[in-house]
C-alpha cells in the first residue's frame, strides 16, 4: 500500500508507515511540504493498516533544514499580535504525530533545524546519524524564536537551560550531544541507522496493537498530566488492556514459549521479538 502526495514518498508494509520526505535541494519545510506532511499525518492516524510510522529523508543531507523563511516574510503583521484561543495549523500537525494512536518515529540524517527539528521533537522517538547529524534552532539570529512548539517541547526533551543554550545560541549540536542531552535516543552509525529503525518498527508493529497504543497513550500522560493523576490513568488503561482480546492469547503465549523460566527470563528482551514475529 501506498499515498501519493507532493514532497513525499509513503509506502505501508506489514503495520510500518514509512514517510519518506524529499523536497530538493534541502528539504525545506515549504508550505507545500507542509501541506503534505499535515494531511498524510490524518490519513495515517486514521488507517487501521498502520501502527507505525516512521519519518526519513530521502536526501542524506538534510532531514528537514527549516521553515521557508520567504514564506515567513508573507505572514499578515498589519494587525496587532494576539494570543489565539486554539493551536495554530503548524502546531496541530506536530500534534497529530505526538498524540495519534500510532507510534512516530524520527530518522534524523544531515542537517534537522527550526520547524524540522520541532516536528521531530513531537515524535515519539528519534534516532541520528553519529556522522552527519546537526541541529540548530537557527530562528533567534533571525530576530525571531522557534513558533512551532520549539520552546515548548524541547525543554521539555532536554530540560530548560540546555534548551536555552539551543534555542538562545543558535548554534549546532552534534549527535553525541543531542544523544546525551535527551534530544535523541541513540545515535549510530551511517550504516546502522535504517537497519535499527526498520527493526524496531517491525518489532513494535508486531505486538498486540491495543497494548502499544495504550501504553503510548500512558507515556504521554506523564507530561501532560500530574504523577497522581498520571498514576491513576495508568492504573485505568491496564484494567482497560485487561479486557482486551488479546492480552489472555499474548500472555500464555508467553508462558508456553517457558516464560519465568531462567532460561526464558536471561534473554527476554530476544524472547519479546520472537513470540510476535511475523
Amino acid at each position: 500500500m501506498s499515498y501519493d502526495y507532493p514532497h513525499l514518498n509513503v509506502s505501508v508494509t506489514d503495520g510500518v508507515a514509512v514517510v519518506l520526505i524529499d523536497n530538493p535541494p534541502i528539504n525545506l519545510m515549504t508550505s507545500g511540504l507542509f501541506r503534505s506532511l499535515a494531511k498524510v499525518s490524518v490519513q495515517l492516524s486514521e488507517d487501521d493498516a498502520v501502527r507505525v510510522v516512521v519519518l526519513r529523508s530521502a536526501n542524506p543531507e538534510f532531514f528537514i533544514a527549516h521553515f521557508d523563511v520567504e514564506a515567513i516574510l508573507d505572514f499578515p503583521v498589519e494587525d496587532d499580535a494576539v494570543e489565539e484561543s486554539e493551536l495554530g495549523g503548524f502546531d496541530r500537525m506536530c500534534e497529530m504525530y505526538r498524540t495519534m494512536d500510532k507510534v512516530t518515529i524520527a530518522e534524523l540524517r544531515g542537517r534537522v533545524g527550526g520547524g524540522g527539528a520541532e516536528l521531530s521533537a513531537a515524535c515519539d522517538m528519534r534516532f541520528g546519524d553519529s556522522e552527519t547529524f546537526r541541529w540548530n534552532q537557527m530562528e533567534v539570529p533571525l530576530g525571531i524564536l522557534p513558533g512551532g512548539g520549539g520552546t515548548q517541547r524541547i525543554p521539555r526533551l532536554i530540560g530548560i537551560g540546555r534548551a536555552m543554550e539551543v534555542v538562545l545560541g543558535a548554534d549546532d549540536i552534534d549527535a553525541s550531544t543531542a544523544e546525551r542531552w535527551g534530544f535523541l535516543n541513540r545515535s549510530m552509525s551511517c550504516s546502522e541507522l535504517s537497519t535499527h529503525v526498520d527493526r524496531l518498527a517491525k518489532r513494535i508493529a508486531s505486538f498486540p496493537p491495543a497494548a502499544v497504543r495504550e501504553a503510548k497513550r500512558s507515556v504521554r500522560a506523564s507530561v501532560d498530566r500530574s504523577l497522581e493523576d498520571g498514576l491513576k490513568y495508568e492504573s485505568y488503561l491496564f484494567q482497560v488492556l485487561l479486557r482486551d482480546a488479546d492480552a489472555r492469547p499474548a500472555m500464555r503465549q508467553y508462558l508456553d514459549a517457558g516464560g519465568q523460566t531462567r532460561d526464558v527470563e536471561l534473554r527476554i528482551g530476544d524472547v519479546m521479538g520472537e513470540l510476535f514475529d511475523r
